[in-house]
């Protein structure tokens, strides 16, 4: 779920407290759009939640408070999240309905029916022996044998999600299901001359909103990272400065990241600068440039002389403008992903952008001829 960022008092809330309220703002939300119908106070659908004095406050108008503070993103991820299950749902029943079984039943067959469908002790010992550095540093220095279980239990998980997401597509396509339930997009400005990275005239454009102070910009670099290498110039990405406020050296590091830019070398910058978040003043900054080579007198002039403070603040604007409240916030041909989401979250709108693109272009191919 994307979670638009909050703040109380200019701090950002706990993970813990953000993840409540937007739970609470789903579940009104679904509930709503599940019912289709408005409250009305003769059938007791909005009840009185609250009393001020002889003031009264009624459900229905907490529920509009909830669902007024969703952003147009936000409430198309809920309401595909919740098409999405009513037709998996029904390809799942009427295959189930076909084969003679219950859609629980349908499913732990076609999961689980056959040879391989069950992970056994070699396929666990073959997967350690192939990535033992990476699980050995997950595990904490446990042997194989003490976590075995626990990597069977993790892989037959691995293995069923696969398998159930191959099921339900192949399901989808032999029952013809189409979606035209449609992402709201934004057109973001601004971008040219910009620091950017990918396939200059690729088909997916990806326009990141960050702060090289914000610990969620640095634990979302990990995807960022992994999308760069997956699609390669499949993909551009541009990164847009929004230093918040409240971050002591967010704004320096927006200016020297430009000031690297000025010399050709912002990427090794902002890549050093995520590195270690805990050198962000000045002289770090400064100290920073000279490590990577920098030309020393020029950087630090520019630096000095705040060059770029109107581009920053125009970058900014261009974000406000778009409904950024927080960082990172990323535009994926203008579709709002919010947060240090995972993988799968990106290329689930970047597959789907480029799939559109081939779409657009076959269509209009066949126009032409």
């Amino acid at each position: 779920m994307n979670l638009r960022r909050m703040r109380i008092g200019g701090r950002e809330l706990s993970k813990a407290a953000r993840d409540g309220l937007v739970f609470a703002a789903m579940a009104v939300a679904l509930l709503t759009l599940a019912q289709g119908r408005a409250y009305t106070a003769e059938s007791g659908d909005n009840p009185v939640v609250a009393t001020i004095g002889a003031h009264q406050v009624h459900q229905q108008e907490v529920d509009k408070a909830v669902l007024s503070n969703i952003s147009a993103s936000q409430l198309y991820d809920l309401r595909k999240q919740a098409l999405d299950t009513m037709v998996d749902n029904y390809v799942i029943g009427e295959a189930a309905k076909k084969a003679g079984l219950s859609p629980d039943q349908y499913i732990d067959h076609e999961l689980h029916a056959g040879a391989g469908s069950k992970v056994t002790e070699d396929d666990a010992h073959k997967f350690y022996a192939a990535h033992k550095d990476q699980i050995d540093k997950q595990a904490g220095g446990r042997s194989y044998d003490q976590i075995k279980g626990l990597l069977i239990a993790a892989l037959q998980r691995q293995q069923d999600k696969q398998k159930r997401d191959d099921l339900i597509a192949k399901l989808r396509s032999d029952d013809k299901v189409k979606v035209m339930l449609v992402a709201p997009r934004v057109s973001v400005a601004g971008t040219q001359g910009h620091p950017w990275t990918g396939g200059k005239d690729a088909r997916v454009t990806i326009v990141e909103f960050s702060d090289f102070q914000c610990p969620f910009c640095r634990a979302a670099e990990s995807s960022v990272k992994a999308i760069r290498e997956k699609y390669g110039d499949k993909v551009k990405l541009v990164y847009m400065d929004f230093p918040l406020s409240f971050h002591q050296h967010a704004m320096d590091a927006a200016r020297a990241g430009r000031c690297a830019a000025d010399q050709g070398k912002f990427w090794q910058y902002h890549d050093a600068l995520f590195a270690d978040q805990s050198k962000l003043n000045p002289p770090d900054l400064k100290a920073t440039a000279g490590k990577l080579g920098l030309d020393a007198t020029k950087f630090d002039a520019c630096f000095d002389k705040n060059a770029h403070d109107s581009g920053i603040a125009k970058d900014v604007a261009e974000g406000k403008s778009l409904g950024v409240t927080g960082t990172p916030t990323f535009f994926i041909n203008g579709r709002e992903v919010v947060g240090a989401q995972p993988v799968p979250k990106f290329t689930e709108v970047i597959d789907d952008e480029i799939a559109r693109a081939k779409t657009a272009g076959s269509q209009a191919e066949a126009k032409a001829n």
